[in-house]
């Protein structure tokens, strides 16, 4: 007998009757959370919610050095001002459809949990994609790319940074200098305590495997901090990342814009699925990656 994930993997889930419309509020909310939730990046990025499909969210900024100093009984006329500006965005539709059939209700070890299971399992594989999709989406990506259908739904962050970011090469290798190239390549201004460096989990662990190296070859110590931490930066681990690329920014720079909630369907009524003893579920959302302040971002590229 297969197992569940080979069955979730076919063309057609099969499973038991369900009525039609919206899962019910309380499953939606448990596996919109889980969506965002399931992932090290989604979860620390600015999420904003919006009403039309394109427009611009408002950037509010003040300058620095603007305290003056107090005459008594005298007003200099001068004010402190207030810098604004906009970024625009525009968000795609996206959807997630599988079917279930009837028999596996019968036949699946799991029986009623397994609308819920499998429910789950999309929902996780949901959050995962999105993630790869903000880093990774672009709309120029070549079409003979096995994954061209994926990725072309939108440019991702790492493709705004190459565009407009800071922009460093490691073609010369993975080293500790190579972490204080890209963080002299922002301004001082946003080296405030909020920035992450964004890897690759085996390009985290390769980092560890070069300081170790290091530690047998030359003797000495390096501090603990160092292999999580290099130049005293947390690292967050994102499987999505490509290993040839690192890039630095706070994780707050980097926003994700929605329309409207995810909303999850499911229908058992209609022609097909009477003649094919099926039901059908979709996953509806929009949204569009964007960087709030590109010359706050830096990446390290070409990396062995």
């Amino acid at each position: 007998m297969p197992s569940n994930r080979q069955i979730v993997n076919r063309a057609a889930i099969e499973t038991g009757t369900l009525s039609s419309g919206l899962l019910n509020p309380e499953q939606s909310r448990r596996f919109i959370q889980q969506t965002f939730e399931n992932t090290n990046l989604s979860s620390l990025v600015r999420h904003e919610m919006r009403t039309a499909k394109s427009g611009e969210i408002d950037k509010i900024g003040i300058g620095r050095r603007i305290i003056r100093k107090k005459t008594e009984n005298t007003d200099d006329n001068y004010r402190a001002g207030v810098k604004t500006s906009q970024i625009e965005y525009s968000t795609t539709a996206v959807r997630l459809p599988w079917e279930i059939t009837e028999e596996t209700l019968r036949e699946n070890i799991e029986g009623q949990r397994f609308e819920e299971i499998t429910t789950n399992l999309m929902t996780t594989q949901l959050g995962i994609d999105l993630e790869d999709l903000y880093l990774n989406g672009d709309e120029q990506v070549d079409k003979a790319n096995e994954d061209y259908d994926f990725l072309k739904i939108n440019d991702g962050w790492i493709k705004q940074i190459a565009n407009g970011g800071h922009v460093c090469s490691g073609s010369d290798g993975l080293k500790l200098d190579l972490f204080y190239k890209a963080l002299q390549a922002l301004p001082n201004k946003y080296n405030n305590g909020k920035l992450r460096w964004l890897m690759s989990p085996r390009r985290a662990q390769e980092w560890e495997l070069f300081l170790l190296n290091q530690v047998i070859e030359k003797g000495g110590v390096v501090p603990d901090n160092v292999y999580t931490a290099p130049a005293r930066i947390p690292a967050v681990e994102c499987p999505a990342m490509s290993d040839d690329k690192i890039i630095l920014v706070d994780p707050k720079n980097l926003i994700v814009v929605n329309t409207y909630d995810v909303i999850i369907r499911k229908t058992v009524e209609g022609k097909e699925a009477i003649m094919q003893d099926k039901r059908f579920y979709v996953i509806h959302l929009d949204y569009d990656p964007i960087i709030e302040e590109l010359d706050a971002a830096a990446m390290i590229t070409d990396l062995k």
